[in-house]
């Protein structure tokens, strides 16, 4: 009973643990840039943390546990801004 209780346990916490997501931007070039994503990204509720990388033009988005931001939403954010999604990967 106590190693069912264990692997439900873990299993659950594991699950619940926040997704990380990489999107590949074109169109940054400068810290205003940067500056001006992760405002525009911190500002959706699902969204704990966000870095942005100028020099591998990737977005580094971690959401806080158990939300969930579509692709086509942080698409959308994305090009609202002026810039274009190459690829978006998730963890």
């Amino acid at each position: 009973m106590k190693t069912f209780l264990f692997i439900l346990l873990f299993s659950t916490s594991a699950m619940a643990a926040p997704e990380n997501i990489k999107v590949t931007v074109k169109g940054m070039v400068c810290s205003f840039c940067a500056q001006g994503v992760t405002k525009k990204l911190n500002a959706e509720p699902a969204v704990s943390k966000v870095d942005v990388s100028l020099e591998k033009k990737i977005v580094s988005i971690e959401l806080k546990e158990n939300s969930k931001l579509s692709d086509e939403k942080i698409t959308t954010l994305l090009t609202d801004s002026g810039y274009n999604v190459e690829r978006i990967d998730r963890n």
